[in-house]
């Protein structure tokens, strides 16, 4: 008999990596699995043909989805057809809930039977918790990231496995690699090494760069022996370049375009375990860098109108997750008016000198990874059973 046949979405790069980790557990577990749908580079690498690039899904924020709702809407109609077409035994979404589960309303009402699985659950703990209710429509099946969020999905009537995150699975670099990586980009073993994470969207990268652009100048002034390094994602690496023409010169963009996917997440990995301090835009980077052992500044603004959204919709302390999961301001942040190189750059150069609170991040990075499953076992794995189960 036929392995089964799944249709899976990821509309950024975070899903991107959710999505390569549980096709490498189906795989292991059901060898004769087939997969159709949309991804990026990763699900590519473990054997996706994506519909359309997964770029044309990266947009956050209300104001930055309305100039590209007709081409979203277009890209909708292409998937919901393409399930149709392929009658495949289970539909899978990963994150991107506003595409994703526009989708899944779509083709379940083509199709009442097409089983629905979602990967990440909607985060009703911090906002709009009315969200399980009408993902419930449409969702049979969530596998959550976070150990609280099943018994928010289970009272809607969806079943719910908690997986954890594929985070605290990925390969830790030796030494020597991380020497060898520091050499082959100019970095003395002693120097100090700053990454700058601006985001993966077009439109964050857009935000945040000359924020993090004026920081940088700061802290080479006050720090001149600070190498700097820029970790790209390929869809924005175009857009860095550009941005980065006026930086000082011992800030540099770490390319990925010329190498496999698999070579740039081993590249990207080394940068991670190769630095001292990260300034990062909010997200799922936040988690990578904390499984790196890397102490972080974590900032963010988005445009006026949805800053005024997300400021009366959100109830959350913090918007960084090792924060949320450790009940702790382990991690600083400059959100929304705060996001301000004036605010950000005294911080950042005061930590540079701070053993002691670089120390204490470290340790609620550790106690956050703990919690995500760290010691345990895969969980890609742990997804892909889940998967299994639910079909």
């Amino acid at each position: 008999m036929a392995g089964p046949h799944l249709f899976l979405i990821a509309g950024e790069a975070s899903g991107d990596k959710l999505g390569a980790a549980l096709m490498k557990g189906l795989k292991s577990l059901a060898p004769d699995v087939r997969f159709s749908g949309i991804g990026g580079p990763l699900m590519a690498q473990q054997g996706l043909n994506s519909l359309f690039p997964m770029s044309d899904l990266s947009v956050m924020g209300i104001a930055e989805i309305l100039p590209k709702l007709p081409k979203l809407l277009g890209r909708v109609k292409m998937a919901v057809d393409a399930i149709s077409r392929e009658k495949p035994d289970a539909l899978i979404t990963i994150d991107s809930p506003d595409f994703c589960l526009r989708v899944a309303k779509k083709a379940r009402a083509a199709n009442s039977d097409l089983r629905t699985i979602h990967y990440v659950a909607p985060t009703v703990w911090a906002w709009r918790p009315e969200r399980a209710a009408k993902m419930a429509r449409h969702i049979d099946h969530v596998l959550a990231l976070f150990p609280f969020e099943a018994p928010y999905m289970e009272a809607e009537g969806m079943t719910c496995d908690f997986v954890g995150h594929p985070v605290v699975a990925e390969p830790v670099p030796r030494k020597a690699e991380i020497t060898a990586f520091r050499d082959r980009h100019g970095i003395g073993k002693d120097q100090q090494l700053l990454l700058v994470l601006p985001g993966s969207r077009q439109g964050e990268v857009a935000r945040m760069t000359p924020v993090f652009a004026a920081v940088v100048k700061d802290l080479c002034q006050q720090h001149p022996a600070l190498a700097i390094l820029v970790p790209a994602t390929a869809n924005v690496a175009d857009t860095l370049t550009a941005q980065m023409a006026d930086w000082p010169q011992n800030a540099r963009l770490l390319d990925p375009r010329s190498l496999s996917a698999e070579q740039a997440e081993a590249e990207k990995r080394l940068a991670f375990a190769a630095a001292n301090l990260a300034l990062a835009a909010s997200g799922t980077v936040s988690l990578e860098l904390a499984a790196a052992g890397i102490p972080m500044v974590v900032a963010y603004k988005f445009n006026w109108l949805t800053t005024r959204i997300v400021k009366k919709k959100v109830n959350l302390k913090s918007a960084t997750l090792v924060n949320i999961l450790t009940d702790s301001f382990a991690i600083p942040e400059f959100l929304f008016e705060a996001c301000t190189p004036e605010e950000i750059t005294p911080f950042v150069s005061t930590l540079l000198s701070d053993p002691k609170a670089l120390a204490a991040q470290k340790s609620a990075e550790d106690q956050a990874l703990t919690m995500l499953g760290r010691g345990g076992e895969d969980p890609g794995l742990r997804a892909a059973r889940s998967v299994l189960n639910a079909l």
